[in-house]
């Protein structure tokens, strides 16, 4: 059953986010970990031993380029900045071994988005390959204005999301949430599926950092819109945004709308009888 349930998570996660990678390295036990921690993750993975030229890299349409300057050569670093001026959206992270501040420096300036010094293990390249990716994917999101839902206005120019004018003080991370889960409206999202798209890398097992961040969302929501309700718990799989008037709220409403009928129909009675 469990096998069942990961599996499920899995291709939840795959639907909503591929990742293309492209991986210039000669070590070769490295590379057999990843590649078979990339297929589990159903990542797309295309392994050189040597520079692929950028042409291609564009043809592939590429997410993430993890690179070892010492296989690309001395034109390492005209090699990736190069890469970086054909594929300004790419997450690209060097993996090598003994390196200098200046050296490390002169990457990061080219247009590097992280290093990690070798020996490493392949889970930390996935996770800083995830994270970057999403910054990338984040970044380059079109802005589509603010979102309304309810009495709620999420406002991500503003990085802050507002009730009648007053902002709900939100964290950076949980906008992020709130926005993540605004644009998916009426769809149920996994935690992992959460996790990943807001924190940027797989959510480790057991982590309840999804939980612990919509219970504060929902703190805030509370108290700035007490009339609604706007995040729903599937217990056992993950949350879901839609917008309903609380319970309280709707039955008051009801009675509201019952008693102006009631008056509107005593006062078209009294001037039937006058």
């Amino acid at each position: 059953m469990r096998r069942e349930l990961d599996r499920d998570v899995m291709s939840a996660l795959n639907a909503q986010q591929t990742f293309r990678l492209a991986v210039i390295d000669n070590d070769s036990g490295f590379i057999t970990v990843l590649a078979k921690r990339a297929e589990s993750m159903n990542w797309r993975l295309r392994q050189a031993t040597a520079a692929i030229p950028p042409e291609d890299l564009v043809t592939m349409k590429l997410d993430g380029l993890l690179a070892d300057p010492s296989v690309l050569g001395e034109g390492a670093w005209d090699y990736l900045e190069h890469v970086r001026a054909r594929l300004p959206n790419l997450g690209m992270i060097v993996c090598t071994e003994r390196s200098t501040v200046a050296q490390r420096v002169q990457g990061l300036r080219t247009g590097v988005d992280d290093w990690i010094t070798k020996p490493c293990h392949p889970e930390e390249a996935v996770a800083r390959l995830e994270a970057v990716t999403c910054r990338h994917r984040r970044r380059n999101r079109p802005d589509s204005g603010p979102l309304i839902a309810g009495e709620l206005e999420i406002r991500p120019d503003q990085f802050q999301a507002f009730v009648s004018g007053i902002g709900l003080e939100l964290t950076r991370r949980e906008l992020e949430l709130l926005q993540l889960l605004a644009e998916t409206k009426g769809q149920v999202l996994l935690r992992e599926a959460i996790y990943q798209r807001v924190w940027g890398y797989a959510m480790a097992h057991g982590d309840r950092s999804v939980d612990v961040f919509i219970r504060k969302l929902r703190k805030k929501l509370v108290r700035r819109s007490p009339g609604w309700r706007y995040i729903h718990t599937h217990f056992g799989v993950g949350y879901r945004f839609d917008p309903a008037l609380a319970p309280d709220a709707e039955a008051q409403a009801s009675a509201s709308g019952r008693a102006g009928a009631k008056e509107s129909a005593s006062k078209r009675q009294a001037l039937a009888v006058s």
